[in-house]
């Protein structure tokens, strides 16, 4: 072209070739990423759906080691997902290459993209103001909400669970339902990765516990015809059970060594033998930890079986949640539970001695620990702060205010108890309760999973057992038998 004489020549634009490599796609083939692969990550990168710094590296070796023609495959998947709310893009893209995989090894073709009403979903957090966030395995929703702070979450009994849910239910039909109760904290959908599908449950924890008493209504609420989910109080486990520890080592030793190999840890609890003076612990504590992500990380790394406690390689396992009745149903209690009972302290014994603070109903002694029945709740609670740490027998006792078992409880105790009449009736029948071992000698069947070494000693003292006085029931009135720590001992 010639302008005022002067002749000029058009520039056209550069084209980007693997010949004229991008210092982004320098940077992907110089970490090892095959040439094919670089190639379609600068294409996103192109869209504005990904960024080089979005790409950590956990993706980036990931990538690097995928076979190259799957790896494209995730990436075009990858793109056509809505990336909208999703904050970690890596891990993200990590999760698609894993359900990829395990698609591939089952014959499964890849699902299409499901989620939620995106106009609906929309609507709702512009509303509210709430935020999103999006995993392959998890869409959380809110945690916290507008000018809350994440430092100061609800407390315990604010969280609810809800089953039952409808595969193809989201978080835009789940929302107005929950919110009606109350302000949400936040809501957790779980994500089956192969599917694409929710896991049929999620996690509502509300800002306050009228809220989540409130959702709790909603239990067996027709979501859709035919369909009913089921709602309850969650509680986060944050107790752990290790087992095989030396009986040797008190509670403060449990505590300082436990404290140097976990994070978190606040209390342990141990059970000593009313008889075995010279042990300190039975074999096993429960380890108390300030969250339930503290417990998680310390049962990861427990579990590992490179960590020695006491050069000795512990059993880890989720202690069962403990089932704490409300403050309004323990106001009534009137019965003691008593725990350090010798075996020369006798029924008699017990009624005369707490028998000083009022009139007792009864008094039931099984193996190590009892219950004291008061007609009056006042001289329960007298005795209670009176006794507690008294001497009786060799030992001191340890007296607290027996806990009803919930309804969940008493329909697990009535199973139990028919499971346990049936075997007794097979064993009569000479059926037996187990399959001979080799030598001829009968197994006792699988053991309760807090009861693995046979160095352990005696089952573990629950504070509140759930059985009645005898193997196939009867005899004692198991109204207030339940175990503090969820373990029903037999």
């Amino acid at each position: 072209m010639e302008t005022n004489g002067v002749t000029t020549v058009k520039q056209e634009p550069e084209v980007k070739t693997e010949e004229t490599p991008t210092e982004d796609f320098q940077k992907l083939t110089e970490y090892g990423i095959n040439i094919k692969v670089a190639n379609e990550i600068v294409k996103i990168y192109e869209t504005g759906k990904l960024s080089p710094e979005d790409l950590d590296e956990r993706a980036m070796d990931a990538l690097k080691e995928y076979n190259p023609d799957d790896a494209i495959a995730v990436l075009k998947q990858f793109c056509e997902s809505s990336l909208e709310h999703v904050g970690n893009k890596s891990a993200f893209l990590c999760g698609m290459m894993k359900t990829y995989r395990q698609n591939k090894k089952q014959g499964a073709q890849a699902s299409p993209a499901r989620g939620p009403d995106p106009n609906k979903l929309s609507e709702i957090l512009e509303r509210t103001g709430y935020s999103l966030d999006v995993t392959t395995g998890q869409r959380k929703y809110g945690g916290p909400p507008p000018g809350e702070d994440d430092q100061n979450p609800p407390p315990p009994g604010c969280e609810v669970f809800c089953g039952k849910i409808p595969k193809d239910v989201f978080e835009d039909e789940l929302i107005p339902l929950f919110e009606k109760c109350g302000k949400i904290w936040d809501l957790r959908l779980m994500m089956d990765p192969l599917t694409q599908f929710n896991r049929g449950y999620c996690f509502i924890t509300f800002c306050t516990k009228e809220g989540a008493e409130e959702a709790t209504k909603l239990d067996n609420y027709a979501i859709k015809p035919g369909k009913n989910i089921k709602v309850n109080i969650s509680v986060a486990n944050q107790r752990l059970f290790v087992g095989n520890i030396p009986k040797s080592k008190s509670k403060d030793e449990i505590m300082e060594e436990f404290s140097k190999k976990t994070e978190g840890l606040v209390d342990v609890i141990i059970y000593r033998s009313a008889e075995k003076e010279n042990q300190k612990n039975r074999g096993f504590a429960f380890l108390e930890y300030d969250s339930h992500k503290s417990a998680s990380t310390a049962k990861r790394k427990l579990s590992t079986g490179r960590l020695k406690v006491w050069n000795c390689d512990v059993i880890v396992d989720w202690a069962d949640p403990v089932d704490n009745p409300d403050d309004e149903t323990m106001s009534k209690v009137k019965v003691l539970y008593v725990r350090n009972l010798t075996s020369e302290v006798t029924e008699d014994i017990m009624k005369e001695k707490f028998g000083e603070f009022g009139k007792i109903e009864r008094a039931k002694k099984v193996k190590d620990y009892g219950f004291i029945h008061f007609e009056d709740r006042d001289d329960a609670i007298k005795a209670m702060q009176a006794m507690n740490g008294q001497k009786i027998g060799k030992l001191e006792i340890e007296v607290s205010l027996a806990k009803p078992p919930s309804e969940n409880k008493k329909k697990e105790q009535r199973k139990r108890e028919q499971e346990r009449q049936s075997m007794m009736m097979a064993m009569r029948r000479g059926g037996g309760a187990g399959k001979r071992k080799a030598g001829g000698d009968m197994n006792q069947g699988q053991m309760k999973r807090r009861n693995m070494n046979d160095n352990w000693g005696a089952q573990p003292i629950a504070q509140q057992p759930l059985d009645q006085a005898g193997f196939g029931g009867g005899g004692y009135d198991s109204q207030w038998y339940q175990d503090s720590y969820g373990q029903n001992w037999g």
